[in-house]
């Protein structure tokens, strides 16, 4: 299964009863492994979680620190980026990773993490001068 369908089925599986952008992503370890994720929305909002984050936490949880591509399903008329907080989670794993967006409609734009968050907060950013 390719990661596009991965990401379809996912985004089929998201919970957004709130917002109904229902979101499914899929990101790629250095050995081709796809870990997939939905959007999990809650009534106390700041408490959902981005279909990016949660496809990023189960590579992480597989022990993946690494990641080579981004695919990201949305119904959306427009291909959607991952918004800012899944931008810095991302960048904590790799500046260039390659971040595709399709949606139903058959929209496909892609792009590298580093265009869409050039001056990121990173580890180096924690260290004292």
């Amino acid at each position: 299964m390719d990661n596009e369908t991965i990401a379809f089925d996912a985004m089929a599986n998201a919970y957004a009863p709130y917002s109904r952008f229902r979101v499914g992503a899929v990101i790629t370890g250095p050995d081709g492994r796809p870990f997939a994720g939905c959007n999990v929305e809650n009534a106390s909002y700041p408490a959902g979680l981005c279909a990016e984050r949660a496809a990023l936490a189960a590579g992480i949880a597989a022990g993946c620190r690494t990641f080579r591509e981004l695919v990201i399903a949305t119904e959306a008329e427009v291909a959607t980026p991952p918004c800012g907080m899944c931008r810095q989670a991302l960048g904590e794993f790799g500046h260039e990773l390659h971040i595709t967006s399709v949606t139903t409609g058959g929209q496909r734009v892609t792009w590298r993490l580093s265009e869409l968050l050039p001056m990121p907060f990173t580890p180096a950013s924690l260290e004292h001068v």
